[in-house]
């Protein structure tokens, strides 16, 4: 409740100002902004995945102009050897506006990381996009096999996607979520939530697919712990994934564990709609706005 409200303050904000505090959660405007803090997390041992930030398109010139973009990041991770893969926003590629054409166009984009031995995944967006994204990254993997898809735990359909791509040997993602749902397709309680990201997470788990544990929910990562413990599970078949910017304590733990841990690094002139969801999701970066907004110590 508080922390919607501070969102809603800072939403009023000049976003000159905004941008001081969000600059924890992207790597910088330029994609040499990006390369460089990768490069920093790769020297500390740490794997990446960058995102040109930017979503829902409204034109297949501005989907050109996104393939072109995440085609310079795949050049650029091979150019520099760089432990990195991509993740791409489908909507960015036109996937609302024509289908088949955004298809041509992460295709490609798929195709040429095949070239030079990389992977790309597919972001999940909000639910009007999910039975898009599912069809559009099922195409791919029947071709493919460097692609990967992120499925959302506050889904309630999310156990039965899983049950359905773990026949595609699918790569995965599973994060929480954080787009606002309704309470009829997701759940709402963290309890809920925790509890069914452990159910689809073991149903991946345990029919041998890799999955990215991306989370910052310590009661998660400990139970995922046990999990693959109790389970057996091979140390290739799952790393942990989190957010840049976000829970720097547990990116050393995990580190410290010598477990494997891969960090989202986006960049871009596209970061405000990023940052303040990073804001809805993060109650003390929100509230660190506050106390410095007004020198409250």
């Amino acid at each position: 409740m508080l922390n919607d409200i501070i969102v809603k303050i800072v939403r009023l904000m000049p976003k000159s100002l905004v941008r001081v505090f969000a600059n924890r959660y992207i790597a910088g405007d330029s994609l040499d902004d990006a390369v460089k803090l990768v490069k920093e997390l790769n020297s500390d041992g740490i794997m990446a995945t960058m995102d040109v930030l930017g979503e829902a398109i409204t034109s297949k010139v501005e989907a050109v102009e996104a393939q072109t973009k995440a085609m310079e990041v795949l050049k650029a991770i091979s150019a520099n050897s760089l432990n990195s893969n991509l993740s791409i926003k489908p909507t960015q590629f036109g996937l609302m506006i024509d289908e088949e054409f955004c298809y041509k166009l992460v295709k490609e984009l798929v195709e040429y990381a095949t070239t030079i031995n990389n992977f790309v995944r597919l972001d999940m967006e909000d639910s009007d996009t999910t039975d898009k994204i599912i069809a559009l990254y099922t195409r791919l993997r029947k071709e493919y096999s460097n692609v990967g898809i992120v499925i959302q735990a506050y889904l309630r359909r999310s156990i039965a996607d899983a049950e359905k791509l773990n026949a595609l040997d699918t790569n995965y993602r599973l994060c929480k979520g954080i787009y606002r749902e309704h309470e009829s397709i997701a759940f709402h309680s963290k309890e809920e939530i925790r509890k069914n990201y452990m159910k689809v997470v073991e149903a991946m788990l345990t029919e041998g697919k890799f999955v990215g544990i991306a989370t910052h929910d310590d009661t998660l990562i400990d139970a995922s712990r046990q999990l693959i413990i109790d389970k057996k599970i091979d140390d290739g078949k799952y790393e942990f994934q989190m957010l840049l910017g976000v829970r720097e304590d547990l990116r050393r733990q995990i580190r410290k564990n010598n477990e494997k841990l891969r960090i989202y690094v986006p960049f871009g002139k596209d970061w405000y709609a990023y940052s303040i969801r990073r804001l809805k999701e993060n109650p003390n970066m929100a509230m660190d706005i506050t106390k410095n907004i007004f020198r409250i110590h």
